[in-house]
């Protein structure tokens, strides 16, 4: 356990000593002005993703909300810190874009695929009841009788477009996409690839980034 949290000090000193200090200014700056994000992302609280790494943005610039399985209850089902992170962002930060971004190798994915996988874990298993559509949709498109990495591959994608379909229940969401002011994407991230792969504008088809 000590060892842990030497190797986290460590990253602290090596931060301080060369990230920070060739960035100084920057930093100085972020703290001096209201923060103003023009996107909130939603990811999975995988410990291999890295949203500010995968976009290769600086500080304030992104809004994140991580959670397991990337998930956004539809509004008034869970009332809670997902809720509250949403109607932040949008009412009080007035963010322009959201991302709701699914990953490869998804422990939440695979707990939906196996729920006998997160018996022993009764809050993960209610969680991912805000998923569960997802793998019904999924089934319904014949992805259950093709090779197990195509039915991952389809729950995931069908997982972010349940989330987008759960946030604009949120009536923070809903207001600012009538006037015009909130825009939303889905993204599936291929962890060993570095792929990208967006679904935007309203469409169901997932887009690699060239």
């Amino acid at each position: 356990m000590q060892d842990v949290l030497e190797q986290l000090k460590a990253g602290i000193r090596q931060f301080q000593t060369t990230v920070y200090s060739e960035q100084a200014e920057m930093y100085r700056k972020a703290v001096s002005v209201p923060q103003e994000p023009h996107t909130l992302f939603v990811a999975c609280a995988d410990s291999r993703i890295e949203p500010e790494t995968i976009t290769q943005t600086k500080p304030g610039e992104l809004f994140v909300l991580r959670n397991i399985g990337n998930l956004i209850p539809a509004y008034g089902e869970m009332m809670g810190g997902v809720s509250a992170v949403v109607e932040y962002a949008v009412t009080l930060l007035k963010v322009k874009h959201v991302v709701v971004c699914g990953h490869a190798d998804c422990g939440a994915m695979k707990g939906l695929l196996a729920p006998d996988s997160v018996t022993a874990m009764p809050a993960v298993k209610n969680w991912l009841k805000n998923a569960a559509t997802a793998m019904s949709v999924a089934e319904a498109l014949g992805a259950k009788d093709e090779a197990p990495e195509a039915l991952m591959r389809s729950v995931t994608e069908q997982n972010v477009l349940l989330q987008i379909h759960h946030l604009r229940t949120h009536p923070s969401v809903a207001a600012a996409m009538a006037r015009g002011e909130l825009t939303i994407s889905g993204w599936v991230y291929e962890i060993g690839t570095g792929e990208v792969r967006i679904s935007a504008g309203g469409s169901n088809e997932f887009v690699p980034v060239a």
